[in-house]
C-alpha cells in the first residue's frame, strides 16, 4: 500500500516513511515496527540494540578519517496518535495509514497521517543507509510512547548513549529551529458517584457535539479552537434547569489532542424534552458565533434514544460533577513574559468518561515553569476533592530550558542561512519535546530541534508540505556533514 509515496522526493526518506505508513503504530503497540527496523539494520550491517525500556538505538560507524568528530544521535519517536473521523472505521492496531497528495501536501485519508514522528524516523533511517554521506559516529534513537506518556523518554537508559550532540527531528515548522519547550505532567481524576434508577416519567436524550477542528493541546491550544469538552459542559449547564440528568459521557480520545467531539446521554422528565430540543438551535448559534474564524464546523444536535439499562447519576451529583468540569482550568492559562507570543502555561481537558456512575478525567497541563505546572495540577485537586474525586499527577516531564548561545545552533543558523539565503528563527515550543527530559539525562549533550512543516498534527487534517520535506532533508544532510568536518 502507498506505493505512490516511492515516487516523491527525496526518494530514500520516502521510501521509509511507507513503511511505517503500512506498520501499525499507536502510542503501545511499537513492537512490530521494532522488530522490522532490527531486522532492516541486521541487513545493513549496522549495530542496534535496546534500553530496559525497549527503546531502540541504531548505530554506524563514522565515514573513514572523521572518527574524532562528535558524534551525533538522530532522535525521534516511533508512535503515532491514532485519531480518525467519527464515521470512518480505523483500527490503528492492524489497518495501513491510506495516503494521498493533494495541492503539493500529504494527507491521510480521514485519520491521522502519522507524518509526526514519521517523517523524523523515515530521516534518521535514510541518513543511516546514505553512504555517500561523510558523517562522524552515528546513533539513531527512535523512543516509545511519546505521544500517550513520554514513557520513552522517561524511562531511558542514562549513561546509554554515546554522542555529544542531538538532533531531534520532531518539530514542525519550515525556517525555525526549536531551542527550549514547555514541561508537563497528566492530571487524572476519578470518581464513583452516587446513582439512581430512571424514573417512570424519564426519558433518555443524546446530546452530541461534533465538527471542532482538534489539534495538537499544546502547539494549537491558543488558536481559539473550541474543546468539545468544555463546550458541552456550557450546553449541560443550560439544560439543568429542566432537570436533566446524566447517564453518561464521552468526549475526546487523547489527553494531548483538542478533543473535537463529545456525547452525553441525559435523563430527564419526559414534558421537558421539547423545550431542551428547542433550546438547542440557540445554544449552537451561540457557541458558533464564539468560535467563528477559529473553529466554524461545531454542530450540536439532541435525539431520544431507548432508555438505557444502567441508572443515572443522582441530580445532586449530575450537577456537582457539570459544576466541577464547567469550572476546570481549560485552555491557556498564562503567556510567557520571558518569550514574548509563547504560551507560558496551559491545560487541556482531553479525556472525559462517566460510566455507570464512574467518571474519569485525563488533562494534560503544560508550562515552561515546572513549578506552574505543578501548581495547576494542584488547582485540579483542589476543585475536584469537593465532589469526592481522587486526583493523581502522573508522567511528569520536564521542560528543555532554551541556551542561545549554543555553539550547534550557531552552525544550524550559519548552514541555514548560506543553503535558502535567510536566518532561521530560534523557538521556544509550547509542546512536550523529548529534548527536556533527554537533557535530564543527559545533562552535557547540545541539542536542537528541526523538521519539515506539519500542520493539524494529532488530528486527521495532519498533513505535511511535500517541498519543506525536501528542504528539511537538504538541511539535516549537509548539517550532519558539516559537524564531521569538526574533530574530537
Amino acid at each position: 500500500m502507498n506505493a505512490h509515496l516511492e515516487q516523491l522526493s527525496p526518494q530514500p526518506l520516502w521510501r521509509h516513511f511507507r513503511t511505517l505508513c503500512n506498520t501499525p503504530r499507536p502510542s503501545g503497540h511499537e513492537a512490530a515496527l521494532v522488530a522490522l527496523l532490527e531486522a532492516w539494520a541486521d541487513q545493513r550491517g549496522l549495530a542496534h540494540d535496546r534500553d530496559a525500556y525497549g527503546n531502540l538505538r541504531l548505530r554506524k560507524p563514522a565515514s573513514p578519517g572523521h572518527e574524532g568528530a562528535p558524534g551525533i544521535v538522530l532522535q525521534g519517536h516511533l508512535d503515532m496518535v491514532a485519531q480518525a473521523n467519527a464515521d470512518h472505521p480505523h483500527d490503528f492496531t492492524r489497518d495501513p495509514i491510506d495516503t494521498l497528495v493533494e495541492d503539493g501536501w500529504l494527507h491521510a485519508r480521514h485519520t491521522t497521517l502519522g507524518a509526526d514522528n514519521g517523517l523524523g524516523v523515515a530521516a534518521a533511517l535514510a541518513v543511516l543507509e546514505d553512504d555517500t554521506l561523510t558523517h562522524g559516529p552515528l546513533e539513531a534513537l527512535f523512543t516509545l510512547e511519546e505521544e500517550s506518556s513520554m514513557g520513552g523518554a522517561l524511562n531511558l537508559a542514562e549513561g546509554w548513549l554515546d554522542g555529544r550532540l542531538l538532533l531531534n527531528l520532531d518539530s514542525e515548522d519550515r525556517g525555525q529551529v526549536y531551542i527550549g519547550c514547555a514541561g508537563g505532567a497528566d492530571v487524572m481524576v476519578d470518581a464513583q458517584l452516587p446513582t439512581s434508577a430512571l424514573r417512570d416519567e424519564e426519558v433518555a436524550l443524546r446530546l452530541s457535539l461534533t465538527g471542532l477542528r482538534g489539534g495538537h493541546s499544546g502547539i494549537d491550544i491558543d488558536k481559539g479552537r473550541g474543546n468539545a469538552n468544555r463546550l458541552l459542559m456550557r450546553v449541560l449547564r443550560e439544560l439543568e434547569s429542566l432537570d436533566a440528568r446524566l447517564v453518561d459521557y464521552r468526549g475526546g480520545t487523547l489527553r494531548n489532542a483538542l478533543p473535537r467531539e463529545a456525547f452525553a446521554t441525559l435523563a430527564l422528565p419526559a414534558d421537558a424534552a421539547e423545550a431542551a430540543r428547542e433550546r438547542l438551535p440557540t445554544l449552537e448559534a451561540r457557541l458558533r458565533d464564539e468560535l467563528a474564524g477559529a473553529d466554524d464546523g461545531l454542530a450540536l444536535s439532541l435525539e431520544r434514544v431507548s432508555a438505557p439499562e444502567g441508572e443515572a447519576l443522582t441530580r445532586d451529583a449530575s450537577r456537582l460533577l457539570v459544576a466541577a468540569l464547567h469550572a476546570a482550568p481549560c485552555g491557556v492559562e498564562r503567556m510567557s513574559v520571558a518569550v514574548p507570543g509563547v504560551v507560558e502555561t496551559s491545560n487541556n481537558l482531553g479525556v472525559v468518561s462517566l460510566e455507570a456512575g464512574r467518571f474519569h478525567l485525563c488533562a494534560l497541563v503544560r508550562s515552561l515553569r515546572d513549578s506552574a505546572v505543578l501548581d495547576l495540577a494542584d488547582r485540579f485537586r483542589a476543585l475536584f476533592d469537593l465532589i469526592g474525586a481522587r486526583t493523581r499527577v502522573e508522567n511528569a516531564y520536564p521542560g528543555w530550558t532554551p541556551d542561545p548561545e549554543s555553539p550547534l545552533l550557531a552552525r544550524f543558523r550559519a548552514l541555514h542561512a548560506a543553503r535558502l539565503g535567510v536566518d532561521p528563527e530560534a523557538k521556544v515550543i509550547h509542546a512536550g519535546l523529548e529534548c527536556g527530559i533527554l537533557g535530564a539525562k543527559y545533562p552535557d549533550m547540545a541539542m536542537i530541534s528541526f523538521g519539515p512543516l506539519i500542520r493539524g498534527a494529532h488530528s486527521p487534517d495532519e498533513r505535511v508540505e511535500l517541498a519543506s520535506v525536501e528542504e528539511f532533508w537538504g538541511l539535516l544532510r549537509s548539517l550532519i556533514e558539516d559537524l564531521a568536518a569538526e574533530t574530537a
